[in-house]
């Protein structure tokens, strides 16, 4: 017998009923016995049957009617003294947004699972902050008062408790790419986007920016040790910089004046089926760059042994993108702005002649390592061109970016130095794609080419489980099927090949156990897999991250002058390994010594 069964899916991003209309769901259901088998069974047969087809047209939807109700509804005068909260703000995106609505004069308050790094600068800005989801969260004086609205993390479940609660009261919720497109619509937007770089290019073109003299605004997905607001800037100007996410779609309510594309690649596997997936939503996105505006687009192609992630112009064709200016920059001589003689400084970093049209203009000098950063770097010279050309000359643009640009020294976790003792130096990095993990270790190489280099690698998300549908109602659990099913495959799944390939280059690697946060259930890739993937180096799987520390600590301290470099890579936790690494190093070289006589080990700290 065949039921159909007829259901509304309500969208994770605005939280309206009927998002998505109606969806009609033919389902044959086989005759079990065990009622939880039946509903597996149904699951798994209406997935194997119609997963990318129905993932696509659901994305496809999702995406169009966030645009339409990014365009209708408005948000009230921030001007008023409003109350503001946000669910999941322990996370970088909407840490950054907390923040600037503090500075914006808004009343702040926020919620998280657990304490994040990124909540200590909460604190300190007087964000009300609460450790666990509850109701208590969002109301004060007794439950006379709530907030104005709430903005929630792409992160966030749509059955938080703090959610529905505020749903039930009426309360304004908005998901953070609703909440991005109101607080820019007024502003030059200068939208920083792609699938790797886009970090360390929205904070490189915001300090430059603000450097040279401009009061803008920004927000960027990371810490930027240079800014006073950790990872925002709060001005008066008009323009606004702001590192675009492509992850579950939030790039699309914006309209920028300018949008960087770095590159793009298949990442958010639990977004996207597949690379065109990929390329189809940043499409989208550069269809929303305003009449007259400017894209600046990445126009090279990956060649050689390195991972294929430099797809830009040439992915995307002419035909999708009216209206507006194109840039193109690389390392190639074809694009408009191009780098040539790339070479090693003094300081760790890159030197190269920056060229336009083929003409030599400036000698450029960073001190962030890699070709990836040199890349980053001409992003940014093409966009302040592009934004400022008729404002300034452009012998006065070129100056002030030879002037500002070296001395810019990163963002956060992206190549950051923990700390060094003896001829161990401890670095570490975001890295939790193929393609970025390739990178940093050039990168790593290219400032440490005598070191040995070790990486200690902690896999980031594993894929939905069926099994924690089974017990649910059946049109919930068909529900939470369809919004899942970019989760066929995990990250690592998806890319552990490519993950083997890219660590293989580095002379020893460490695997630890799967960090996951979005992702719960029973899986089949563990990290173990991908150590037995390795081929060359030898390689070791290690799950506890304690565990990495002592046998690192006792490693490095049978022979600590040999110069090695310690470099811990990924998006979870792995970032506490290199301090206590460092200081169990220098408690056990300090035993070691006091017997000798010697003095103790000299720890530099970054």
């Amino acid at each position: 017998m065949i039921k159909t069964a007829t259901m509304s899916v309500p969208d994770s991003c605005t939280f309206q009923a009927n998002f998505l209309g109606e969806v009609r769901v033919d389902v044959r259901l086989p005759k079990c016995k065990a009622p939880s088998r039946r509903k597996k069974a149904v699951l798994e047969k209406w997935i194997l049957a119609s997963q990318k087809e129905r993932h696509s047209l659901l994305l496809t939807a999702q995406a169009r009617k966030r645009e339409e109700v990014c365009k209708f509804v408005k948000l009230k005068n921030p001007n008023q003294k409003q109350w503001i909260h946000f669910v999941g703000v322990g996370g970088c995106g909407l840490s950054a947004l907390a923040l600037l609505a503090v500075k914006q004069g808004f009343e702040v308050s926020g919620s998280d699972i657990r304490w994040s790094s990124f909540m200590n600068g909460l604190e300190q800005a007087g964000v009300r902050l609460h450790v666990g989801h509850s109701m208590s969260n969002v109301k004060s004086n007794n439950g006379l008062r709530f907030p104005n609205a709430i903005v929630v993390s792409s992160a966030i479940p749509q059955d938080n408790v703090e959610i529905l609660h505020a749903k039930s009261m009426g309360i304004p919720v908005y998901k953070r790419d609703y909440w991005l497109a109101k607080i820019t619509e007024h502003h030059k937007l200068i939208a920083v986007s792609g699938s790797h770089g886009k970090s360390t290019t929205a904070g490189l073109l915001a300090y430059v920016l603000k450097a040279m003299g401009d009061d803008l605004t920004a927000v960027v997905g990371a810490h930027v040790p240079q800014f006073s607001g950790r990872n925002i800037v709060s001005g008066d100007s008009q323009h606004f910089v702001l590192e675009a996410d492509e992850y579950d779609n939030c790039f699309l309510g914006l309209s920028p004046y300018i949008a960087v594309v770095t590159n793009v690649d298949w990442e958010h596997v639990d977004i996207f089926q597949d690379e065109e997936a990929v390329k189809t939503v940043f499409r989208r996105f550069l269809r929303k760059i305003r009449r007259g505006g400017h894209l600046v687009i990445c126009g090279d192609r990956s060649e050689g042994p390195e991972p294929e992630h430099l797809s830009g112009a040439r992915s995307i064709p002419s035909s999708d993108i009216v209206g507006c200016n194109i840039i193109t920059y690389g390392i190639s001589n074809t694009n408009e702005w191009h780098a040539s003689s790339i070479c090693l400084n003094s300081k760790g970093g890159s030197d190269y002649i920056l060229c336009h049209r083929g003409q030599p203009l400036a000698k450029i000098s960073l001190q962030i390592p890699g070709v990836h950063n040199v890349l980053n770097s001409i992003a940014v010279i093409a966009t302040i061109m592009a934004l400022l050309h008729d404002q300034r000359q452009i012998n006065e643009l070129i100056n002030s970016l030879t002037l500002h640009l070296p001395n810019f020294i990163g963002l956060s976790r992206r190549f950051e130095m923990i700390g060094k003792i003896h001829g161990c130096h401890i670095y570490d990095d975001y890295a939790h794609h193929p393609t970025e993990v390739y990178m940093v270790l050039q990168a790593a190489r290219q400032r440490f080419p005598m070191k040995r280099l070790l990486v200690v690698f902690q896999p980031h998300t594993y894929r939905h489980s069926l099994q924690q549908y089974v017990n649910c109602d059946f049109l919930k659990f068909i529900d939470c099927a369809i919004l899942t099913l970019g989760d066929s495959c995990s990250r690592l799944a998806a890319l552990k090949d490519d993950f083997a390939q890219a660590l293989s280059n580095a002379d020893h690697i460490v695997v630890t156990a799967v960090y996951s946060v979005r992702e719960v259930g029973n899986w089949n890739v563990s990290g173990k897999d991908l150590t037995d993937s390795i081929i060359g180096p030898p390689s070791e799987y290690i799950p506890a991250l304690e565990d990495v520390v002592d046998k690192l600590a006792l490693e490095i301290s049978k022979d600590p002058l040999r110069q090695i470099l310690i470099l811990t890579l990924g998006a979870g936790d792995i970032n506490t390994v290199g301090p206590k690494l460092l200081h169990e190093l220098q408690k056990r070289l300090c035993k070691v010594n006091s017997k000798l006589k010697l003095p103790i080990p000299a720890l530099i700290l970054a």
